[in-house]
C-alpha cells in the first residue's frame, strides 16, 4: 500500500511538472507585444509598412498615435510605451533635460531634412540686405534653422553653441537679416510675406512642397537631426526593441520610402 502511495505521489509530482513544462511552453510561443508610439502621418504611415516587416520576427506590435510631440515622450518615460518614433535626438535631449528624464536613442530612421524656401528667390545666394527669414519658434527647430543659416554663410554663431542656438547667440549678421520666430506649422503660411522661410518637412510636404526639389537651401544627409527610435533608459539592449531597429532600417522600408517620398526622406543609418 505504502508503495502504491509513493508511485501515486511520483506520478502526480511528474503530471503537475509536465503541465507547467506545457504551460510556461505556450506562454513563450506567444508572441511578445511591443507598444510603439508615433504621431500622424509619415511617422504613422512607416510604423504601418513597419509593421508586418517586424512581426515576421515572431513580435505584435501594437502602434498608438499622439496627436503632439510632448505626450509620446512622457507616456515613454511613464513606461506607458516600450519605444517611440518621431523625433529627432536633440528634441529628445532638451526634452530630457527640461523634463528631468531618462530616454535614450537605440538607433536611427530616416532624416526629414529641413530645407529653406522662397517665393522672391531662386538661391539663398540671392538674398538682399534687410532680407525677412521666418525659423521656427520651438528651441530644438529654431536652432537647427540657424545652424543651417550659419552653413549657407548668412551668420555666424557663437563657438558651440550648436542646435541649443538662439538669435541671441548671431555675433555676426553682414546682411542685417531680419529673423522672425513662428510656431513651426504656420511657417508654409508665411512664405508670402517673407523672403526666406526655413520649413520642417512634413509642414513642407503638407504644402505641397518636395523639399529635393523647391528647397533653395537644404540641410546635408548627415544631418544630426536624424530622427530616432527612442527608449527608456535601461532597454537599450532589449532584443526585441533591437529587432524593430532593424526592421525599420530593412531594404523593404528604405525601399518604400524612396519610392513614396523621393527627395523628401533620407536614410539616416
Amino acid at each position: 500500500m505504502r508503495k502504491m502511495n509513493k508511485a501515486l505521489a511520483l506520478c502526480l509530482a511528474l503530471a503537475v511538472v509536465s503541465t507547467m513544462c506545457s504551460m510556461a511552453a505556450a506562454a513563450s510561443a506567444q508572441p511578445r507585444t511591443i507598444v510603439l508610439g508615433v504621431t500622424p502621418g509619415v511617422h504613422e504611415e512607416l510604423a504601418e509598412v513597419v509593421k508586418p516587416i517586424y512581426e515576421a520576427k515572431g513580435y505584435t506590435l501594437k502602434i498608438i498615435v499622439f496627436s503632439d510631440y510632448i505626450n509620446p515622450n512622457v507616456a515613454l518615460a511613464e513606461g506607458e510605451l516600450d519605444v517611440n518614433s518621431y523625433q529627432h535626438y536633440p528634441f529628445l535631449e532638451q526634452f530630457c533635460a527640461d523634463r528631468k528624464v531618462n530616454l535614450v536613442k537605440i538607433g536611427n530612421t530616416f532624416i526629414f531634412p529641413m530645407g529653406a524656401y522662397s517665393k522672391r528667390i531662386a538661391s539663398i545666394s540671392e538674398l538682399r540686405r534687410g532680407a525677412t527669414v521666418a525659423i521656427p519658434n520651438d528651441p530644438s527647430n529654431g536652432g537647427r534653422a540657424l545652424v543651417l543659416l550659419e552653413t549657407a554663410g548668412l551668420i555666424k554663431l557663437q563657438d558651440g553653441v550648436g542646435w541649443k542656438a538662439t538669435v541671441f547667440d548671431i555675433v555676426s549678421n553682414p546682411l542685417g537679416l531680419r529673423i522672425v520666430e513662428l510656431e513651426a506649422a504656420q511657417i508654409p503660411r508665411a512664405l508670402d510675406d517673407v523672403d526666406l522661410a526655413f520649413i520642417n518637412t512634413n509642414y513642407a510636404m503638407e504644402a505641397g512642397y518636395v523639399p529635393a526639389r523647391d528647397a533653395v537651401f537644404l540641410e546635408r544627409a548627415d544631418s544630426p537631426w536624424v530622427n530616432i527610435l527612442a527608449v527608456k533608459a535601461g532597454r537599450e539592449n532589449d532584443p526585441a526593441l533591437l529587432d524593430l531597429v532593424e526592421a525599420y532600417q530593412s531594404e523593404a522600408v528604405v525601399r518604400y520610402v524612396e519610392s513614396k517620398y523621393p527627395g523628401s526622406l533620407v536614410p539616416g543609418f
